[in-house]
């Protein structure tokens, strides 16, 4: 049923099987993923996932893909097969700790508070008082939580070193993504000192201008409802997500046109509240959900999200089954999101496609690029943190994590909570990464195309060349492939001195 078309013209029999073997299980991933975010019973329990997959996911087949695959793809089945014998392990684990999650709640103001809605209660409905009580009660919770965490780490730290054969988890995410994590976290370290005289007075002049409080007062949850941009939402237009979305027509792109790629904008109660792209097949089967709170935080997740969509259903499908759904890093795509995303916070576009005045254009744009550059912090000290707790052996102890926090956003975190801002295989620094190259891309773009890039046609057709080569190169491969030199800070830099300092 989920198996892909024959490619035997393409592929060589070896990386076939094994290929159409791994995107029937990421398929049933995918769709069990997608089900749990529509709020909607999935087509089968968790325990069933990997049911009749025992020996496939095995290491013979380790065996078998070294002695067999071809050395184009060869490292891509390894790690294919690693992320499915990785996950049936933790999954029991994983359903435990997401059963006992799913109840958990803060009691705030008489309201329950569930974690999975933190988000989205801080940005709209939140107090500096009652995000104190949260703040207050979500310690305990966090305590009570780590346990599972905990285990579920172990778990998977030593199949791969005791079964996979690395030496420990840099090894091993290094390997997977070929990436010098040593290299990044010198290079980040020091670019986070060297933006500081940027950042830290115009984000206290935020705090103090919007919530009357110095930086130091206040906390990741202040950080939430500050950076949704909440404040202006007075500015945002009357006006429908899916109408935006025609601007896309003069890309020739517009998402109703465009088979593959469905958009789920309702507000169905169990759905969840943060915007999601499940591309369960490329560029075929694409979904972007978005659960509309109102204002301009909705904006952008629905645009970030959507250059996911996009640069999927673009893939060319001339492309062989493994350069378009199996890859090892999505650093690439999303960089392609943040750029589409930027794109509807642009100066031009909120004058002339939202209908604000100059003043108030670039009023939003400049809180919109210190947001960024205080979400990129976020994810470079977290990747610090992460770096330092996985280089010491020591993934229980939070409080590097708080310390690294606190010094590069400025904001207080709680050390009890560091396990559940931990986002596997360090992708704080594939978003990282991703701003960098997006900063360039849009230079790049502006170069050829002028400052008004957004509205000539030809941008699409620049675009569609872009996304059409899907994932057969990696971040760094690609920026090199078309002229823009391997990722590096220099034109986030440049960016964030022009709008900021």
């Amino acid at each position: 049923m989920f198996y892909k078309r024959q490619e035997t013209m393409q592929l060589k029999s070896y990386d076939l099987v094994v290929a159409n073997i791994l995107f029937h299980l990421n398929y049933r991933l995918g769709i069990q993923a997608l089900s749990l975010w529509r709020g909607v019973t999935p087509p089968f329990k968790a325990y069933d996932l990997y049911k009749g997959f025992d020996d496939f996911l095995s290491l013979d087949t380790l065996g078998a893909i070294d002695r067999y695959a071809s050395p184009r793809y060869r490292e891509r089945l390894r790690h294919g097969l690693f992320d499915h014998y990785l996950q049936r392990a933790i999954l029991p684990h994983e359903t435990e700790m997401r059963t006992w999650m799913r109840g958990a709640a803060a009691h705030v103001d008489g309201k329950k508070i569930y974690f999975r809605d933190i988000i989205g209660w801080c940005q709209k409905y939140s107090t500096f008082e009652s995000r104190q009580v949260l703040q207050k009660e979500t310690g305990p919770l966090c305590k009570f939580l780590k346990p599972f965490a905990v285990n579920s780490w172990n778990t998977l730290l030593s199949i791969i070193r005791e079964d996979l054969g690395f030496g420990n988890y840099i090894n091993y995410c290094g390997r997977k993504k070929g990436l010098d994590y040593h290299h990044y976290y010198i290079l980040l370290k020091e670019l986070l000192a060297k933006t500081d005289s940027i950042y830290f007075p115009a984000m206290e002049h935020w705090s103090r201008e919007t919530l009357g409080r110095s930086l130091d007062e206040l906390t990741r949850f202040d950080s939430i409802y500050l950076l949704g941009l909440g404040q202006f939402d007075r500015l945002f237009p009357d006006i429908s997500l899916r109408e935006v979305l025609r601007f896309l027509s003069r890309w020739n792109m517009e998402p109703g046109l465009l088979p593959g790629l469905t958009l789920e904008l309702g507000n169905e109660e169990a759905k969840s509240s943060q915007a999601m792209c499940f591309v369960l097949e490329v560029p075929e089967e694409v979904y972007v959900l978005v659960k509309p709170e109102g204002g301009w935080v909705d904006l952008e997740a629905l645009w970030h999200e959507l250059g996911h969509g996009l640069s999927a259903v673009l893939t060319s499908p001339e492309l062989t089954m493994i350069d378009r759904d199996l890859t090892t890093s999505f650093c690439l795509s999303e960089a392609f999101a943040f750029l589409v995303q930027n794109v509807s916070m642009s100066v031009p576009f909120l004058t002339s496609v939202l209908g604000l005045n100059e003043k108030e254009a670039k009023m939003i744009n400049y809180y919109k690029v210190l947001k960024d550059m205080s979400i990129f912090r976020r994810y470079a000290a977290k990747f610090l943190s992460e770096y330092e707790m996985f280089t010491s052996c020591n993934i229980e102890n939070g409080c590097k994590y708080a310390g690294n926090m606190a010094r590069y956003t400025g904001f207080y975190y709680q050390p009890e909570s560091h396990l559940f801002d931990l986002v596997p295989e360090f992708y704080s620094l594939d978003y990282s990464l991703a701003w960098m190259a997006e900063a360039r891309m849009q230079k790049n773009l502006m170069e050829k195309f002028g400052p008004e890039w957004i509205f000539n046609p030809e941008t699409g057709k620049f675009l569609r060349s872009w996304w059409s080569m899907g994932s057969q190169r990696d971040l760094d491969s690609f920026m090199l492939h078309e002229g823009m030199g391997s990722p590096s800070p220099d034109s986030l830099i440049e960016r964030w001195e022009k709008a900021i300092g």
